[in-house]
């Protein structure tokens, strides 16, 4: 089998952990070897920048500051946990990837998409994706299911960001039909769960 890369994104509070570990639990019942990761973070280096990005007291963090830590993450997370893992064949699931970075920093921030994308191509270096989920979920539940313990920078923001950054993955969705499918995540988890299973099932058996 190739290696397999499946990304999960969507809003604050979508679900993303959950299902990936559903989805972990019945890939390995399957006989896949699975590594499961997340963004920013990964790495050692990684979960360094996650803590500077996610810290409430930077405030004064300059967007496209943000954006170039972002991707400094990643460039690091691709070279060091993704690329290897991929090439000994395993499957990895990973929490938030390139869209992220457009819905966040090219919407939610108003940075635009085309210097975040030729950034991106440059620190994966064309690494994308074999398929994306996107848990959608009404931002206002979101919110309320993520800031129920410590709220992290990003998550302080107004409810018109959050609006935006949902707004731009819906419309990024559009333009990738063909290796994005859109979640409803308001529903039992078991439900969506058996979704994306029935999803990820063909494309993994195409791969053996």
């Amino acid at each position: 089998m190739k290696g397999a890369f499946i990304v999960f994104e969507g809003v604050e509070g979508a679900g993303k952990s959950t299902q990936i570990r559903l989805l972990r639990e019945y890939l390995e019942r399957e006989g896949y070897e699975v590594v499961t990761t997340q963004e920013p973070g990964g790495t050692r280096l990684g979960r360094a920048i996650r803590e500077i990005l996610l810290n409430p007291e930077f405030k004064e963090m300059d967007p496209k500051t943000e954006a170039l830590l972002y991707l400094a993450s990643r460039a690091q997370h691709v070279s060091e946990v993704i690329g290897p893992v991929l090439d000994q064949r395993k499957v990895v699931l990973c929490d938030r990837f390139f869209l992220s970075s457009l819905a966040y920093q090219g919407y939610g921030r108003g940075l635009g998409l085309k210097k975040i994308t030729e950034i991106n191509e440059w620190a994966v270096q064309g690494l994308a994706p074999d398929f994306t989920f996107v848990l959608l979920l009404p931002v206002e539940e979101g919110l309320k299911r993520a800031t129920r313990h410590r709220i992290d920078r990003i998550e302080q923001e107004s409810l018109d960001f959050h609006r935006r950054v949902q707004e731009g993955f819906l419309a990024l969705a559009k333009s990738s039909p063909q290796s994005l499918q859109v979640v409803d995540a308001s529903r039992d988890r078991e439900q969506i769960h058996h979704e994306i299973k029935e999803i990820v099932a063909p494309i993994l058996g195409q791969k053996r």
